[in-house]
C-alpha cells in the first residue's frame, strides 16, 4: 500500500476535526467526558477541535490527501514543562464550559507525561471508520517513527483502548505500567516507544 501524505494546514482545520469527531464520538474517553449521546454529538467536534489547533500552532498534523486518515504530533522537548498547560482548560471553555470532565483528561495525562527525554508524542490518530482495518494507521505513521528511529528519538501515546493499545504494541511501543484512571470511568494506556534499530544501538 503506498498512502499519499501530506502535512495539513490551516485550512484542512475543519476537515480534521470532523475525522476527529467521527472517529472518537464512541470512544470509551469520549463517552465518559460526554455520557449524553445527543450533548457529545453537539459538542464533541469543538472539543477535539482544540488539538487540531494546538497541532497546528505547536506540531504537525499528516494528512492522508484523500482525507480518510490523520495524525496529530508534537515534539516535546526533555524537562518540566514551563507553567500550567492551558490546553486542558481551552478544550473545556470551547467545548463544555459546565463539564470539569473535559479538563480533567488533560490534566489526567499531563500528570503522568514523561518530562525525562524528548519526544514525538502522538496526541492522536484518526482513521475513517469504513477504512479502518486497512492499515492506514500504521502507514500514515510510519514516516515518523522511522525519522524517530534514524535519530534515536524516542516517541509517547495514550491507549485510548486495549484494542489500540495491541495495535501500538505491534509498532514498539510498550506501555509505560501506569495506567490514567478516570474517576468512575475507562483507563487510558500511556506508552512509550523508544528509537528501534541501528539507531538504537
Amino acid at each position: 500500500m503506498v498512502l499519499e501524505i501530506r502535512r495539513a494546514g490551516p485550512s484542512d482545520r475543519d476537515a480534521v476535526a470532523r475525522l476527529l469527531d467521527e472517529t472518537f464520538r464512541n470512544d470509551p474517553v469520549s463517552t465518559w467526558v460526554f455520557p449524553d449521546p445527543e450533548h457529545r454529538r453537539a459538542v464533541h467536534g469543538a472539543f477535539l477541535g482544540v488539538f487540531v489547533d494546538v497541532a497546528l500552532e505547536e506540531g504537525r498534523i499528516d494528512y492522508a490527501v484523500d482525507g480518510s486518515c490523520a495524525a496529530l504530533w508534537l515534539r516535546v522537548p526533555a524537562g518540566e514543562p514551563e507553567g500550567e498547560d492551558e490546553v486542558p482548560a481551552r478544550m473545556r471553555a470551547a467545548a463544555d464550559p459546565g463539564n470539569e470532565r473535559c479538563e480533567l483528561v488533560g490534566r489526567l495525562t499531563g500528570a503522568v507525561h514523561p518530562t525525562h527525554e524528548e519526544h514525538e508524542y502522538l496526541l492522536m490518530i484518526a482513521v475513517d471508520a469504513e477504512r479502518q482495518g486497512e492499515g492506514l494507521g500504521t502507514e500514515l505513521m510510519r514516516p515518523v517513527l522511522e525519522r524517530c528511529d534514524r535519530d534515536g528519538v524516542a516517541a509517547y501515546l495514550e491507549a485510548s483502548s486495549e484494542r489500540s493499545m495491541r495495535l501500538y504494541e505491534r509498532l514498539g511501543w510498550v506501555f509505560t505500567g501506569t495506567a490514567v484512571r478516570l474517576p468512575d470511568g475507562p483507563e487510558m494506556w500511556p506508552m512509550w516507544r523508544k528509537p528501534q534499530g541501528a539507531a538504537s544501538a
